[in-house]
């Protein structure tokens, strides 16, 4: 979203209209905020809004020949020279990506526990949010008794089946599969 800043001065309302069309022809879904409300509020909205990149053009960026970059998910604001507006844009964009994916990533990874016995499975349940990776022998009695006992049930099995352990975590039968457990919320 470009947000022009003090849209009534000469040349503002042109350079972005300008950047937006350079915008357009590079790909990006682009508008220009031409509502006539104060700047603070036009950042609020279109951060509420979910828009995840945007353009601050005002009068005192024009006389250096930059405008202001401010990404959605860290508040980083970049001066960038109009020229490169284009390239910085996709540039913050794939990089913002890259970072969300990081960190959802690292989330999982840091909320996926193992179990190999009951006591174990019903304390991490009940007490940590996440996943429960946990062997089981395959019958439904056991996944009942878990689903009683405790409230989560079957979410999946892995494509990778390394066992954790050789015994079902519930009845301590000897294994079929490796399921990931979980309340449903």
């Amino acid at each position: 979203m470009i947000i022009p800043i003090a849209a009534n001065k000469p040349g503002v309302m042109e350079k972005a209209e300008e950047i937006c069309a350079s915008l357009k022809a590079a790909g990006f879904a682009v508008k220009i905020d031409t509502s006539d409300k104060r700047p603070g509020w036009k950042f609020s909205e279109q951060e509420m809004r979910g828009i995840p990149l945007r353009i601050e053009v005002g009068p005192k960026d024009l006389e250096k020949g930059q405008v202001v970059l401010v990404r959605r998910d860290t508040r980083d604001k970049a001066e960038v020279a109009i020229d490169s507006v284009v390239e910085e844009t996709g540039r913050i964009l794939e990089q913002m990506q890259a970072d969300m994916y990081d960190r959802a990533k690292a989330h999982l990874a840091d909320h996926i526990y193992s179990a190999t016995d009951y006591d174990t499975f019903k304390e991490t349940i009940a007490n940590r949010p996440g996943f429960v990776n946990a062997m089981w022998c395959g019958e439904l009695d056991c996944e009942l008794k878990i689903k009683e006992d405790t409230g989560a049930t079957s979410r999946c099995m892995p494509f990778d089946q390394t066992p954790i352990a050789e015994t079902c975590v519930c009845c301590g039968k000897p294994a079929r599969k490796l399921v990931v457990w979980n309340k449903a919320y």
